[in-house]
């Protein structure tokens, strides 16, 4: 089915389907989580900061028909979290939860809490969920009696000063890892920030890494790989954790800038869109994504498309590909030129997605970052670009040796590609031939110094 033959849509986009906010206060209306389930899709919509910004959002479903029905339960709020539990067959999104006869319950002591993430227990799978909330509210709910308990601000665990925005969790490996996308405008300068990664084995948490992350996903039942996606200002960042390798870090090109900040980054995902294969989207860039790792290496990431679209969550639904959206957001006079607050879904096919726009971005493993002689980089996505142009400066007072080596298997077994030479304080730019590709490619520097190191793809 191609996008154009879903019935009454145009370029895979139904009119009747749009969710609509109050004009006064003047807000949101994104979609924030999407689920197939109870023989229908549901999906909620989100306002702000919570329902004193606005109104009009709440709890939908759509039915085989393409009929759209907001639920009598729908309460106002910022909701982005979803989770099927397998042992009470029932569906948490937003404060809501569903069985699998459509009934609905509302968890009223989270309606007024933003909330981002629902996770599976790490101790009493059977019983309860871990809810996360966007300021850090860490809590645990009861999936019979809907009993809400508080364990933690993360804010005070995670050493989170500024704008807290939480906005991931996920439970695997006996570890529930949780990501704060906290990245503003000074940060960028300073290039570190309250973004958070960071872990809980049920007794301890622990930072992984002070940068922007926004999502976490895994296959799970399927590999072992639990993945987390962020990003800081040399490029976009992803982290691996494999049970026998601990978290492993790649990078990967942004395709815009306009996901730098925290409040634009709503909401990379990690969603499985086929029978065992994932869809990723980070930093304006869809990429395949593969369930199974091998050898303890990732490998086989393939980008699809560079886009603009803000995509709330996504899923597939009755054979299509359903991306929900946030189309126009004007809250308040930060964006008067907006009319009313709305959104709508795209269906289509994941084939459709190679139409959208050629794969091009750019990034690399360092920016003005301390590099030490014989240490390798992180190793950064080449697969899936034509054109290719490396970018390399340093603050040495001599000249630098920097070793390219590539990665062309995809089993992080690297082998050296050439030597370039930086002058003194100096810059070097290298093309490399057209169509020349590997999976992960790395620099080494021959000399202790301060270096950048950046790849336009094109």
């Amino acid at each position: 089915m191609s996008q154009m033959s879903v019935p009454g849509a145009i370029s895979g986009v139904v009119p009747r389907l749009a969710v609509k906010a109050d004009h006064i206060p003047r807000s949101e209306t994104g979609i924030g989580a999407l689920m197939p389930w109870a023989d229908r899709l549901w999906m909620v919509t989100y306002v702000a900061h919570t329902r004193n910004t606005g109104g009009g959002t709440g709890l939908f479903s759509i039915d085989d028909d393409l009929e759209i029905t907001k639920h009598p339960a729908s309460v106002v709020g910022t909701y982005a979290n979803r989770l099927v539990h397998k042992e009470s067959n029932q569906l948490f999104i937003g404060p809501h939860v569903i069985d699998v006869d459509g009934n609905v319950r509302t968890i009223e002591a989270l309606v007024d809490v933003r909330l981002t993430a629902t996770a599976r227990h790490l101790t009493d799978e059977a019983g309860k969920v871990y809810v996360l909330g966007m300021e850090g509210e860490f809590f645990e709910v009861d999936v019979r009696t809907l009993e809400v308990t508080q364990l933690y601000d993360l804010l005070d665990e995670l050493d989170v000063h500024d704008y807290p925005h939480f906005k991931d969790m996920y439970t695997r490996h006996g570890r529930v890892v949780v990501v704060n996308n906290s990245y503003y405008d000074k940060d960028f300068l300073a290039g570190h920030s309250d973004g958070r990664l960071a872990e809980w084995d049920g007794t301890t948490w622990t930072v992984l890494a002070r940068t922007q992350f926004n999502t976490l996903s895994s296959a799970n039942g399927m590999g072992p790989g639990l993945y987390a996606v962020g990003q800081d200002r040399a490029s976009a960042l992803f982290h691996v954790f494999l049970p026998d390798t601990g978290w492993k870090v790649y990078r990967l090109p942004k395709s815009t800038h306009t996901q730098d900040h925290a409040f634009t980054t709503e909401w990379p995902r990690i969603r499985e869109v086929e029978s065992e294969r994932l869809l990723m989207d980070a930093s304006g860039m869809f990429y395949e994504l593969p369930s199974l790792t091998y050898g303890n290496a990732v490998w086989g990431i393939r980008p699809i498309a560079s886009h603009l679209r803000i995509v709330g969550d996504f899923c597939s639904w009755n054979g299509m590909l359903v991306l929900a959206g946030d189309q126009t957001t004007p809250i308040g006079d930060a964006n008067p030129v907006a009319g009313q607050p709305q959104a709508n879904l795209w269906f289509g096919k994941t084939d459709d997605l190679w139409s959208w726009g050629k794969p091009q971005g750019w990034g690399g493993p360092w920016w003005e970052t301390p590099v030490e002689a014989d240490v390798p980089s992180d190793p950064y996505l080449m697969t899936g670009f034509e054109h290719k142009c490396l970018h390399l400066t340093h603050d040495a007072d001599s000249a630098v040796d920097f070793h390219v080596e590539v990665d062309f298997q995809g089993t992080g077994t690297f082998h050296r590609y050439r030597t370039i030479t930086v002058a003194s304080a100096g810059y070097e730019a290298f093309t490399f031939p057209t169509g020349f590709s590997a999976h992960w490619i790395r620099l080494v520097p021959a000399t202790t110094c301060t270096a950048t190191a950046q790849l336009t793809y094109t």
